[in-house]
């Protein structure tokens, strides 16, 4: 399989999908970084930056996520960062049916990506992705395993600029990250 060619047929199925676009605004911000990748991270949907370039995780948010990465010794051109929901929420946050519906889109892209491990950026990421309600605050830095993939759960960026303690907590779970990943040697 040709995963770039079935990446692209499958963005413009979203594209073309009216349930995706309503209430919603901006471009599609799909997902960018390798095909191949064996690290997903996956936030929650694009926010008004992501919308006005069609890139994920580009605002402030996305420059601390984009730096923790580097710190931790992983390139942005051998992972892959996407959002479920793939337009802005004209509410700023997705709503059940946003989340339920982009999970269809969803489960195809990372079927196609096939990686090893999926970073979780938050509750609407764990909701989307995982397909239940569970407390970042409780299983952040932990690594789940479910349906024969590993999830590791970690708070969304966004919320480590909010609130100082979260960044602090943000941190600490990329470190514990870069050591699952050195364990499953994915990182040297």
């Amino acid at each position: 399989m040709n995963k770039k060619r079935e990446l692209e047929k499958l963005a413009k199925k979203i594209e073309q999908c009216v349930l995706c676009k309503e209430h919603k605004s901006g471009k599609m911000v799909f997902g960018e970084g390798s095909p191949n990748a064996s690290i997903m991270f996956v936030g929650e949907a694009p926010g008004k930056t992501e919308a006005a370039t069609g890139r994920p995780f580009v605002g402030r948010s996305g420059k601390l996520l984009r730096s923790l990465i580097q710190q931790i010794g992983l390139k942005e051109n051998e992972i892959y960062i996407t959002s479920p929901v793939k337009y802005l929420p004209d509410s700023g946050t997705p709503t059940k049916a946003d989340i339920m519906h982009a999970k269809i889109h969803f489960d195809k892209q990372l079927a196609i990506i096939d990686p090893k491990i999926i970073v979780l950026l938050g509750s609407v990421a764990l909701q989307a992705v995982l397909g239940e309600k569970i407390s970042v605050m409780k299983k952040h830095g932990e690594m789940i395993e479910k349906n024969g993939r590993k999830y590791f759960v970690t708070i969304h960026p966004a919320a480590g600029l909010r609130f100082p303690q979260l960044k602090k907590e943000l941190e600490s779970d990329f470190l514990k990250l870069q050591g699952y990943l050195q364990k499953e040697k994915l990182l040297p």
